[in-house]
């Protein structure tokens, strides 16, 4: 069940972290917002552009109401980890070239480019967010900023929904909503930023998919 949520969170979307090449197709361009709403983005973009590495705990919530958790690891541009608390037997890693899903328990793992899943726009090196993505709404409240962006990519397509700290701009959290109108959300918490990373946690076994094909 969890590898399949996993599997929707990077197939069906495209959104966080960023990176290569954005396959975007036009519904409200960027200067379609306001004066304010423009400044906003422009105020996330210089936070997200001053993190280059951040650690800490998530809750991941499934279409189905089923939740799991972790630790993530995070190194722009293009790394990340997603390591999955038990029961779930996931691990998630981005190299900076392509999105590893592997099954701890079953020691299987299915790879994708990381251009083509959700990842890229939060692990690109700069991010622009009026620039490179499609935003179709921003939401500014007293305690949350919320900025809606349609994305579409060779896999799937559907919206990114972000929640940012409206006093400091932090991400808080992110929701996929695929386009049969599922959601999988993410929420993060405990969050250090651009603190120490060790490079072994984002290294992918691209042999164990050719061991596994022989076994």
């Amino acid at each position: 069940m969890l590898k399949r949520f996993a599997h929707r969170l990077f197939k069906q979307l495209s959104l966080v972290a960023v990176a290569a090449a954005l396959s975007l197709t036009v519904l409200a361009p960027a200067q379609a917002l306001t004066e304010q709403e423009q400044k906003t983005l422009k105020d996330l973009n210089t936070y997200f552009n001053a993190v280059k590495t951040m650690h800490g705990d998530f809750i991941q919530f499934g279409p189905d109401g089923s939740q799991s958790d972790g630790k993530f690891y995070m190194a722009r541009p293009g790394k990340v980890r997603f390591y999955y608390n038990k029961p779930s037997v996931l691990d998630i890693v981005a190299d900076g070239k392509s999105v590893s899903v592997r099954d701890r328990k079953l020691n299987t793992q299915d790879i994708w480019p990381l251009g083509q899943t959700p990842l890229r726009f939060l692990l690109s090196d700069s991010i622009d967010l009026q620039r490179d993505t499609n935003v179709t709404n921003v939401l500014v409240e007293e305690d949350l900023v919320t900025v809606t962006i349609f994305d579409k990519t060779k896999f799937n397509s559907g919206t990114l929904t972000l929640i940012f700290d409206a006093k400091d701009y932090a991400l808080k959290q992110w929701t996929v909503t695929d386009q049969q109108g599922y959601d999988t959300s993410v929420a993060v918490y405990n969050v250090v930023s651009n603190g120490p990373t060790n490079p072994e946690l984002f290294k992918i076994d691209y042999l164990a998919n050719a061991r596994q094909d022989r076994n």
